[in-house]
C-alpha cells in the first residue's frame, strides 16, 4: 500500500504553477525582444546563418521568426502569430510579435501583484474589444486612389532595402499590377494573379509591371521561334513522347522490315503530335511533363514554339492568363481549348533567358519583374513587394486605411485608459495594462528612429490631446512628432485589427497555462 503509483513515463518533466507561467512569458518575451528593433522605418535587419551556411538578411519579422528555429511550445506560439498576421494581410508581423512580448510583460507584473490570471485573461480580453472600435473610429473618410494605396504600399515597403526613392517607383507598380487584376476580372481578386520573379544584375529601378506571366524557361529546341506575335497557346499535361505498354512485355523482331515497321510506326506516333497541334491552329505549347527531343524538331518544323518541363504552378497562371484549358490528351483538341496571347518572347539577361508571355486575352496576370544587385537585395525586395502587394489589397477589400507610424496606437491606448475608468475591480488593472503594452509600440519607433522613448512617448500624448492625430514620422535621419496622414504614412485598418485580434490570443492563451508536462 506505501509503494507509490507512476502515472507518467519515466523521464517527463513537469513544471507547475508560477514556475510554469515564468517560463512560458520568458520564452515569449525573449522571441519578441528577437524582432524588436526591426520595426519601423529606420529598423535594423538580422542576419540568420543556418547550419549549412546560408544567410538570410531581412527586418521581416515572419521570416526572421521562421528562420531562428524556435522549439520552445511557448515561443512557438509567437512564430505562429508572425505567421497568422502574414497569411491573413501580408503585414505588421513585427508589431504582432512585439505585442504579444509587451502584453506578456505586463502579465508579468500583474502576477507579481497576485492578479490571478483568469482576470487578466477578462481584461485584456475587454480591451481587445475596445481598441477594435478605436481602430475602426480611426478609419480614414478618404477615397481609396491610385494616390492613397501608393502611400500604403510605399510604407509597407519603406526601411525594408528599397530605398526611399526606389519605394516610390515599386509602391506605383504594385498599385498598377493589382488594380490590373482587379478590373479584368470583375472586382474579384485572386493572389496568385499578381507574381513576383527576380533576377540579379540591375538595379531595383529597374524594376518593371509585365502584363502576363514571365518564366525561367527555355524552348524545347534551339530551332523553335524566339518570339511569336498573336498566338494561340496549348497548356498541356501529358508527355509528348512514345506511349509505353503498362505491362512488362517483349517484342521479338527477326527481320529488318520489322525494324523499320517498328520504327516508322515510333516516329509516326511522335509526327501526330506535332500534327495535331498544327491542325489545332496552335502556336505556342506550355506542357508540364517532358517532350522528346523528336518532338521538339517536328514543333521546331512546324513553327510552334514549345516549353517542356513547366511547374504547375506556372502551367496553372498561364491557364488563367490566357484562357487557355489544361489537357491531359491531344484527341480532338480544338479552338476552343486554347488560350490566347498578344505575343510570347525570349529575352537575354545576362548569361539567362526569361520567356514573356504577354497580353492575356481572357483574364488578366501580371508579373512584378525585380530586379536587384544581390541574391540577398532580390531576396529582401521580394519579401517587401509581396507585403506591399497585400497591404494593398487588404486597403481594398478588408475596410480601409488608418494613419500609420504609431498614430492609430496612439489612439487605441488613449480609448482604452478612458474605458477603463468605467470598469470595475481588479480587471480594470489588467485593461490599463493592455493600454500600456499598445503604446509600447510608438515608444520602439521612437527608439528606433533616434529619439528619447520617454519625451516621444510624452509629446506624443499631448499632440493627439490637441489635436487627434500624432505619430512618429522619420525625415532623414532623424526622427519627429507630426500628422503620418500629412506625410503619406498610411496602413491598412486589417493590418491593425489582425495583430490586435491574434496577439490578444496568444498572450492569453499563454498565460492561462500553469502546468507544463513535457515526455523525454
Amino acid at each position: 500500500m506505501q509503494q507509490p503509483m507512476y502515472i507518467l513515463a519515466e523521464g517527463s518533466q513537469r513544471t507547475r504553477g508560477r514556475s510554469a507561467q515564468d517560463s512560458n512569458i520568458r520564452a515569449g518575451k525573449a522571441v519578441a525582444e528577437a524582432v524588436r528593433t526591426t520595426l519601423g522605418p529606420r529598423g535594423m535587419d538580422k542576419m540568420l546563418v543556418d547550419s549549412s551556411g546560408e544567410v538570410v538578411i531581412t527586418n521581416d519579422g515572419a521570416t526572421i521568426l521562421e528562420k531562428m528555429d524556435i522549439e520552445h511550445p511557448a515561443a512557438q506560439m509567437i512564430v505562429e502569430v508572425s505567421q497568422t498576421q502574414e497569411e491573413e494581410v501580408g503585414d505588421g508581423t513585427t508589431t504582432a510579435a512585439v505585442l504579444t512580448g509587451e502584453l506578456l510583460a505586463h502579465a508579468e507584473d500583474l502576477l507579481d501583484d497576485d492578479l490571478h490570471p483568469t482576470v487578466i485573461v477578462e481584461g485584456y480580453t475587454e480591451a481587445a474589444a475596445i481598441a477594435q472600435d478605436a481602430i475602426d473610429e480611426s478609419v480614414l473618410d478618404a477615397e481609396l486612389d491610385d494616390d492613397l494605396l501608393q502611400k500604403v504600399a510605399e510604407s509597407s515597403m519603406t526601411g525594408k532595402g528599397t530605398g526611399d526613392v526606389t519605394a516610390d517607383v515599386l509602391a506605383k507598380h504594385v498599385v498598377k499590377g493589382v488594380r490590373m487584376v482587379h478590373e479584368d476580372n470583375d472586382g474579384a481578386f485572386d493572389r496568385d494573379n499578381v507574381r513576383v520573379l527576380t533576377r540579379t544584375g540591375a538595379s531595383s529601378s529597374a524594376t518593371e509591371l509585365v502584363g502576363g506571366v514571365v518564366l525561367d524557361k527555355d524552348p524545347a529546341s534551339d530551332n523553335m521561334p524566339r518570339s511569336v506575335e498573336d498566338a494561340a497557346v496549348a497548356v498541356l499535361d501529358v508527355k509528348l513522347d512514345v506511349r509505353k505498354s503498362e505491362m512488362d512485355t517483349e517484342y521479338n523482331i527477326t527481320s529488318v522490315d520489322q525494324l523499320t515497321a517498328a520504327i516508322d510506326a515510333e516516329d509516326a506516333e511522335l509526327r501526330g503530335y506535332a500534327k495535331s497541334l498544327k491542325e489545332a491552329g496552335v502556336d505556342v505549347v506550355f506542357c508540364t511533363k517532358s517532350i522528346d527531343d523528336r518532338v521538339a524538331g517536328y514543333l521546331a518544323d512546324a513553327g510552334i514554339l514549345a516549353f517542356e518541363s513547366v511547374k504547375k504552378s506556372d502551367a496553372r497562371a498561364i491557364a488563367r492568363a490566357t484562357g487557355a484549358k489544361r489537357l491531359g490528351s491531344l484527341e480532338d483538341i480544338d479552338e476552343y481549348d486554347l488560350g490566347h496571347v498578344d505575343s510570347v518572347s525570349l529575352r537575354a539577361f545576362g548569361d539567362d533567358e526569361l520567356t514573356f508571355v504577354e497580353g492575356g486575352a481572357a483574364a488578366k496576370a501580371v508579373t512584378l519583374f525585380l530586379r536587384g544587385g544581390t541574391e540577398h537585395v532580390v531576396d529582401e525586395l521580394e519579401r517587401a513587394i509581396n507585403d506591399a502587394v497585400d497591404v494593398v489589397v487588404a486597403a481594398i477589400d478588408k475596410g480601409g486605411v488608418v494613419p500609420g507610424a504609431g498614430a492609430t496606437e496612439i489612439a487605441i491606448a488613449d480609448r482604452i485608459r478612458s474605458k477603463a475608468a468605467g470598469i470595475e475591480g481588479r480587471k480594470q488593472l489588467a485593461v490599463e495594462a493592455y493600454a500600456d503594452a499598445v503604446e509600447a509600440l510608438p515608444r520602439i519607433l521612437a527608439e528606433n528612429t533616434g529619439l528619447d522613448p520617454i519625451d516621444a512617448l510624452v509629446d506624443l500624448r499631448a499632440r493627439y490631446e490637441n489635436e487627434g492625430i500624432a505619430g512618429i514620422i522619420s525625415t532623414g535621419r532623424a526622427g519627429e512628432i507630426g500628422d503620418p496622414v500629412e506625410y503619406g504614412v498610411i496602413d491598412p485598418a486589417a493590418v491593425k485589427r489582425e495583430a490586435i485580434e491574434s496577439a490578444t490570443e496568444a498572450a492569453t492563451m499563454i498565460v492561462r497555462i500553469d502546468d507544463v508536462i513535457a515526455a523525454e
